[in-house]
């Protein structure tokens, strides 16, 4: 028997490097149109080859062609454009508010608005999102105030989580969207819980959780899957592979799977790619997943290949691990300008048209921006009150506390 070789650590590596040419040949495309729409009840075993492919509706010139053409009016995608135009103009003020100094912190969801906004208008009344920082769209697509987000961001006297959570995590029960988390993926295991509950109550309400590609790797995600599919808890596990954790590709928490779709099928949960920069085909995924749930079918696993265009956050510089133009070169382009370009072959748009909408939608931005910098800034105004410490904590305030809040006086 000869010696054996020395053995060898692997570590995955990116196609490109800062400095080199961005290199996207692992993404395999398929034609839009080309991949099939199973029925809702299909029995996971005769679809694994879902999770390989990419669902997609809109071609190269704007079409919307194949089995997954969802039935939204013009108007109704007219209304998703106008909500991706509101969170990127959002986005834009607000990473300038925090150079200004007058926040402290700021994530962009530049490149992903699809994929909050489609899934947002498929969830029926009472639904339940357990999201992520960078599903601001599934607010923004529920008419959230614009005011109550940016006062939170400001940390203002207007502030709706009075300081108790960082300037982009939201929380809003009445609009089905569960307080974010800053320690990853705990929200998949609350939402799968969420969802089991409601099956036990017999309600008719059901859970989408949301997890980053780099999240997968956490144990959260596994442990998710498996009550997810032992009780075949009404909830879509929605993973947005954004193709960058906070600074390392998204093949570090891939591993072996070839894709995070994929991480489903060994749990016998359904699972399906889309392209996450196409409006209808992001939709139409949502719709499917949605229904299953609803129908009492259980879990589906979607996984929406989109690319983060934008920094991590404002404490992130990507230039130091990404090439300069790599987004410039990603293939499935701009969710933005592929729902623009669908609804002028159709008729419903112009470019005078989008002009003017960028133009309206960021005059009503900056005026919200203004009414919520009269309430105060980080460093500026406003600020809230330490009485905000002892409220919304205890159903009765404890003897000690109510003696603390008289020696302050408030």
């Amino acid at each position: 028997m000869t010696d054996p070789s020395p053995l060898r650590f692997h570590v995955p590596v990116p196609a490109s490097r800062p400095g080199e040419k961005p290199d996207f040949s692992h993404v395999v495309i398929p034609k839009a149109g080309s991949v099939q729409r199973p029925p809702v009840d299909v029995d996971p075993r005769e679809i694994r080859d879902l999770a390989y492919s990419i669902i997609r509706v809109l071609d190269r010139e704007g079409e919307a062609v194949g089995p997954w053409v969802p039935g939204l009016s013009k108007d109704e995608l007219i209304r998703g454009l106008r909500h991706m135009l509101t969170l990127r103009a959002f986005d834009a003020r607000m990473q300038m508010a925090q150079r200004q100094g007058k926040t402290s912190f700021y994530m962009q969801h530049t490149g992903e608005e699809a994929v909050s906004c489609a899934f947002r208008i498929a969830l029926g009344k009472g639904d339940m999102n357990f999201p992520t920082y960078r599903q601001a769209g599934l607010l923004i697509a529920h008419d959230y105030p614009l005011v109550e987000m940016m006062c939170q961001i400001y940390s203002n006297e207007r502030d709706p989580m009075k300081g108790r959570q960082l300037p982009v995590m939201y929380s809003s029960k009445e609009n089905g969207f569960f307080s974010i988390s800053g320690n990853l993926t705990t929200q998949y295991v609350q939402a799968v819980g969420w969802a089991m509950a409601s099956a036990i109550k017999g309600d008719t309400k059901i859970a989408a959780a949301w997890v980053g590609d780099g999240s997968t790797a956490e144990s959260d995600f596994h442990a998710a899957l498996v009550f997810a599919s032992t009780y075949k808890a009404p909830v879509v596990l929605n993973v947005v592979n954004n193709q960058w954790a906070i600074s390392t590709f998204q093949g570090i928490a891939r591993g072996g799977s070839g894709t995070f779709a994929a991480r489903g099928l060994g749990f016998g949960i359904p699972a399906l790619r889309v392209d996450g920069n196409d409006y209808l085909a992001t939709y139409a995924v949502a719709q499917w997943a949605i229904e299953r749930a609803r129908r009492n079918l259980g879990p589906t696993l979607v996984e929406y290949v989109t690319y983060r265009a934008g920094a991590h956050s404002t404490s992130d510089d990507p230039s130091a691990y990404r090439p300069k133009h790599e987004s410039d070169d990603w293939p499935l382009g701009d969710p933005i300008v592929r729902l623009k370009q669908h609804l002028i072959t159709i008729g419903a748009w112009t470019e005078e048209r989008h002009k003017q909408a960028e133009a309206e939608i960021m005059a009503t931005v900056i005026a919200a921006q203004k009414e919520a910098e009269s309430f105060g800034t980080l460093h500026a105004g406003g600020k809230p009150s330490s009485r905000d410490m002892f409220e919304d904590v205890y159903a009765e305030l404890p003897p000690h506390l109510r003696r603390q809040r008289q020696q302050i006086g408030v």
